[in-house]
Formats: C-alpha cells, sequence, structure tokens
C-alpha cells in the first residue's frame, strides 16, 4: 500500500496572511478592535475575516482572500 503523505505547507503562514489583511484593514477602518478574527485556508487562499464581536451592534468588518503563494491580496470586501 502506498503512503499517504500529507500536503505540503503553503508558502505564505497565516501569520504573514493575517498581517497582510491587517495591515489594509487598519487603514480603510482605523479601530479593529470590536472585530473578532476568522481565519482559514481554503483551496483558493487565505481567508480573513473581521466580524463584529458583539452581535447588537449593525454592520460588519473587511472579508479578504490571500494568495497562500504569494501573499497577495485576492479579493477584499468591506461591511460598515
Amino acid at each position: 500500500m502506498p503512503a499517504i503523505s500529507a500536503p505540503a505547507p503553503p508558502a505564505v503562514s497565516s501569520h504573514q496572511a493575517l498581517a497582510v489583511a491587517e495591515a489594509d484593514a487598519l487603514a480603510a477602518y482605523g479601530d479593529l478592535s470590536l472585530y473578532r478574527i476568522e481565519l482559514r485556508l481554503e483551496a483558493d487562499g487565505w481567508h480573513v475575516a473581521y466580524r463584529i464581536a458583539q452581535p447588537r451592534i449593525a454592520g460588519g468588518g473587511p472579508h479578504y482572500v490571500i494568495s497562500a503563494e504569494t501573499g497577495e491580496i485576492l479579493s477584499k470586501k468591506y461591511y460598515q
């Protein structure tokens, strides 16, 4: 039976992807203290979402897809 190998880790770490998203989010939003961060690696890259931590506050934060190969922002949406 052939050995099953784990997929190679992405070239861009979760910490690097978060740093890219945070730099853009700070420029657009200023204060990010109201948000909790969701970060997950999917087939198309790192998904970083800033969500309002308190459910009674209306609005939302930025959402990003960041390349796991280059660290480039592939897409972003601002919800305010």
